[in-house]
């Protein structure tokens, strides 16, 4: 039997879980509890004590800040689904409804999933391509990090052991963006993903040059990766040649794959590539053939 963690905290104040990590560091951080408790009953991990934040209610909120919209930490997918004030950022919207079932959903939170920093996960991608920025607070203050200065590798991320990730800040989107996201599995839900992708893209109405694009992918290298060779799609006017050559780019360069149980490094880069340019196709409205 695995040994029960030598104490657990369950502060209901921000301060007080700051304190904790503060004064009684090394501690674990437990958010929703999807990841960590399945840890714990296989045996895989192995904590001193616990930091239970689901009774932290400042950590749980949605609100509009200048420029964009601020999501706190204990925010669940479930309560992003039902967000009203979330309809100008779709890709979100999009990612919530794929995520995983309705259980998983009611527990899990942005905090957690970023936290856990796992290389499949499914916000990973979509905050990334949103330009997200993570705040992180401790006793001492502030920190304001965007989201590829906080996953630093595989279940690895910028933050201290006296920090709790707090909330995190998407910017407006431009009324020309289009998005996509889509998650490559064995099934619809309950499924951790083969090959996870978001991306946003414009274009100018008048000269059909695209004007921005960033995308972002999970399961396909040690952390959630930019498909940065889509930035050659910038400043041109696309057709289909392009929108396949630059994916197949982006599946060689931007992304390192393995073979492990779920599939195989093969597999990856030949779904990414297909599903990049789908992506693309769909969201700039290039036509599958010229003329």
């Amino acid at each position: 039997m695995n040994a029960a963690p030598t104490a657990v905290y369950s502060p209901r104040s921000l301060a007080t879980a700051l304190a904790v990590l503060a004064d009684r560091a090394p501690v674990t951080v437990l958010a929703g509890g999807t990841d960590l408790m399945v840890e714990l009953r296989t045996g895989r991990t192995q904590v001193a004590s616990v930091l239970d934040l689901w009774g932290v209610e400042e950590l749980r909120f949605v609100r509009a800040e200048a420029g964009g919209v601020r999501i706190g930490a204990l925010t669940t997918i479930t309560e992003l689904r039902r967000q009203p004030s979330l309809g100008a950022w779709p890709l979100l919207a999009a990612c919530a409804a794929d995520f995983a079932a309705e259980q998983i959903r009611n527990r899990a939170t942005v905090g957690g999933s970023l936290g856990t920093a796992s290389p499949a996960a499914d916000l990973g991608p979509v905050l990334w391509a949103l330009d997200a920025v993570v705040r992180l607070r401790s006793r001492d203050g502030v920190r304001d990090l965007p989201i590829p200065a906080f996953l630093l590798g595989y279940r690895r991320t910028a933050r201290r052991a006296d920090e709790l990730i707090e909330s995190v800040w998407l910017p407006g989107r431009l009324p020309t963006e289009r998005g996509a996201f889509v998650k490559v599995g064995t099934r619809d839900a309950q499924s951790i993903a083969k090959v996870v992708v978001a991306l946003v893209a414009s274009r100018d109405a008048g000269s059909g040059q695209v004007t921005a694009v960033r995308a972002a992918a999970g399961s396909v290298a040690e952390r959630t990766v930019e498909l940065a060779s889509l930035q050659e799609l910038v400043g041109r006017r696309p057709d289909a040649a392009a929108l396949l050559a630059v994916s197949r780019v982006a599946a060689s360069r931007d992304c390192a794959p393995i073979d492990d149980v779920r599939s195989s490094a093969v597999y990856r880069r030949h779904a990414l590539q297909r599903v990049v340019c789908d992506m693309l196709t769909s969201t700039l409205e290039v036509p599958l053939e010229d003329g």
